[in-house]
């Protein structure tokens, strides 16, 4: 099962127990536990998860690992400077951002004796209380801060089980999801904390995801290439609520997508190139207003294609993923109601880039965005594009250094901002 951080971030608020008893855990005992959320291109949520094995409990007394839960802490460091261009000709200043997170996954088959069953707690909080550099300098429409959150307490923003329903092809999860890690997920972007930090490569702008939402996600796969997933997620999700108030009130809004997925393998002498095609839709019933405001409109609508692509493996090994890929993205909303009404992005992602850097990880990408003149009176540009590259160097086994330079043309859309140059670095720290 793969198990997933989400890409959104928390709100000040609740955490439950159990995250703080992993923290304490995670404290006591002597060996860490590293998450890896860049590896996510199966559509059944089976895990990609790279740990080490937490070998003490409360001093020794139990492996819980081998008890079948396991414990992941992340703490994430971006520190970002708009050097050029953007709303402002002033504000040069760099900010510092940052998120941390908690992560619970209990193997229900070895607690309880479920089969294949799994439940998973995702905490998360984050610093200052200001959101990176987009709202007082560059002014981007997509973020060039994926990972900005703000000043954030601990937040229960993840709380589902996963599991089989009847058959081993057809899944069920339920309870509070992270709807961006389970649909239009890409194996090359969509992670802010290890991947591209623009917003335009972590998630499709054009689909409406809610925040942390009460929801529910059924995935058929009939063979080993092909998957039909469809989900119902709360509209109107607040991530610092369970979702029950939100779901079950005066008006039940759901958000519902359905995706078709095609997993596929490519013939190459080094040994097989997987990719995963995918298309979606959605439809959103709450009532929307465009740029008149005479009129509000519902049962919006819209649809998406994705695909990540193995293009080169340097060898063969089948569990060696050295080498390049390529992911490409485009998404389509009506532009009476949405302020981005079409989205194409492309990229490349190299894995050990370097002789002796077999885990480093280089990347670059480019998305633009059109903007709509039905939904919204904001935007004097048609467009904005961004374009972004980073290089990810593993230093250990803990630790993770990311600098990045990202290039925004007509940044929000906005005429009387010229083109922005973004450079940064990322530190991700696991334990």
């Amino acid at each position: 099962m793969r198990i997933h951080q989400a890409k959104g971030k928390a709100s000040t608020g609740r955490m439950t127990i159990v995250p703080g008893l992993a923290l304490l855990w995670a404290a006591l005992c002597p060996a860490a536990i590293e998450s890896s959320r860049a590896e996510q291109v199966d559509p059944t949520i089976k895990a990609r998860r790279k740990a080490q094995t937490l070998t003490d409990v409360l001093c020794g007394s139990e492996d819980l690992t081998s008890a079948g839960i396991e414990i992941n802490l992340g703490v994430t460091n971006i520190y970002q400077q708009n050097v050029r261009g953007g709303i402002s000709r002033h504000r040069r200043a760099g900010r510092l951002s940052g998120s941390y997170d908690y992560e619970v996954l209990a193997d229900l088959r070895r607690l309880l004796g479920f089969e294949d069953g799994v439940f998973y707690l995702h905490a998360e909080g984050g610093w200052p209380d200001t959101a990176g550099i987009d709202g007082p300098s560059v002014g981007s429409a997509f973020g060039v801060n994926g990972d900005a959150i703000g000043d954030r307490a601990i937040d229960l923003v993840e709380c589902f089980y996963q599991g089989p329903l009847f058959t081993r092809s057809l899944t069920l999860m339920v309870g509070k999801i992270d709807f961006t890690a389970v649909f239009d997920t890409s194996a090359y972007a969509n992670d802010e904390t290890t991947q591209f930090l623009n917003g335009a490569f972590v998630n499709n702008p054009t689909i409406p995801f809610p925040d942390y939402s009460a929801g529910v996600v059924l995935n058929w796969s009939p063979t080993d290439s092909w998957y039909i997933m469809g989900g119902a997620a709360d509209a109107q999700a607040d991530r610092r609520e369970t979702g029950l108030n939100t779901a079950f009130h005066d008006e039940d809004y759901f958000l519902f997508i359905f995706e078709l997925g095609l997993q596929h393998e490519l013939d190459c002498p080094n040994g097989p190139l997987p990719g995963t095609y995918r298309l979606g839709f959605w439809n959103d019933p709450q009532p929307k207003a465009n740029s008149d405001g005479t009129k509000n409109y519902r049962d919006d609508a819209g649809f998406y294609a994705t695909c990540d692509q193995m293009l080169v493996r340097e060898n063969n090994d089948p569990d060696d993923a050295q080498g390049l890929g390529a992911f490409f993205r485009y998404g389509y909303a009506p532009s009476k109601t949405n302020d981005i009404a079409n989205f194409w992005s492309v990229g490349f992602q190299y894995l050990g880039p370097f002789e002796g850097r077999d885990e480093d990880v280089f990347g670059v990408a480019f998305a633009q965005g059109f903007f709509s003149d039905r939904a919204s009176t904001t935007y004097t540009n048609d467009y904005e594009s961004a374009v972004e590259l980073y290089y990810n160097a593993r230093l250990s086994s803990q630790l993770n250094i990311s600098p990045s330079i990202q290039y925004i043309a007509e940044p929000g859309g906005n005429s009387a901002a010229s083109d922005s140059v973004v450079v940064g670095v990322r530190a991700q720290m696991s334990f």
